[in-house]
């Protein structure tokens, strides 16, 4: 299973080993050992799915220490533009981001370490994306930047006027104002 390193510091792209027919495919999306090997010690205990339409921004979201969640995602069905922020103070990407597309046809998969704020725009008419956390939701400890902040110049390649945000995401502060506790551990 071939991880590939992405210029920030434990964060991976992942595509998985995919095994084609007549029948279809088969591939193993996640496996404990081969991740381990590839030191990528996250212990998975949740699920999350969400279905979303075109133009849809989800994020971007974190939970703060000690409720940080390390991610793999994935997407089950459509395609979508997957960003992440590094909120590691001391890193040498502290402040960058980085968006790659994701979608069932591709099966590449993000692994997300603790310390980042993430994030996904649906391109395609619909997406469903399904993401292992190794920590639970905990509301007192979720934080986030809003979407559009021009300092860190995101294109979520989609038209403004078709993009769809929850309130709740709107209301999110500046990167320079969001409030976090991560330290980078080189």
């Amino acid at each position: 299973m071939p991880f590939i390193k992405t210029g920030f510091a434990g964060l991976y792209l992942f595509e998985p080993l995919v095994f084609e027919d007549e029948r279809g495919f088969f591939f193993e999306s996640y496996n404990e050992t081969v991740f381990r090997k590839n030191d990528i010690a996250a212990s998975f205990i949740q699920d999350n799915q969400s279905f979303s339409r075109y133009g849809v921004i989800r994020g971007l979201h974190y939970q703060q220490e000690p409720y940080a969640q390390s991610k793999l995602v994935r997407v089950l069905q459509g395609n979508i533009l997957d960003v992440v922020v590094d909120l590691r103070k001391g890193s040498p990407g502290f402040g960058k981001s980085l968006s790659i597309e994701l979608s069932a046809a591709n099966k590449k998969q993000l692994f997300i370490p603790k310390g980042f704020a993430h994030g996904f725009s649906v391109l395609s008419e619909t997406a469903e994306v399904l993401y292992k956390c190794d920590n639970p939701y905990n509301k007192e400890s979720e934080g986030g930047i809003i979407y559009n902040d021009p300092s860190l110049k995101i294109d979520w390649r989609i038209p403004s006027n078709k993009a769809i945000i929850s309130s709740k995401d709107l209301q999110l502060p500046a990167f320079a104002d969001c409030k976090n506790n991560f330290e980078f551990k080189g």
